[in-house]
């Protein structure tokens, strides 16, 4: 079994829409786990990163390093005390 983690919309009919495609090309049936917010639990912080985002950024910053593209630490504490 494969899992994937994305996020979706559910409209007035209560239908589900996902954000994304899958990726996933072959008409197959699917099991759907839903995780939501309950009516007392706060709304997500809108100046939290979405986690799209933060992948993105991972996926990056690994191709950078895996590419020999990187700065040494020292350079990259280097002036940090400067005003």
């Amino acid at each position: 079994m494969k899992a994937f983690e994305t996020t979706a919309t559910i409209n007035e009919s209560g239908q589900l829409t996902l954000d994304q495609p899958l990726g996933v090309t072959k008409p197959q049936h699917v099991r759907v786990i839903v995780l939501m917010t309950e009516d007392e639990e706060e709304e997500p912080d809108p100046d939290e990163t979405p986690t799209e985002v933060v992948i993105q950024g991972i996926r990056q910053g690994l191709y950078e390093a895996l590419a020999g593209q990187t700065i040494p630490l020292s350079e990259i504490w280097a002036g940090i005390d400067a005003e």
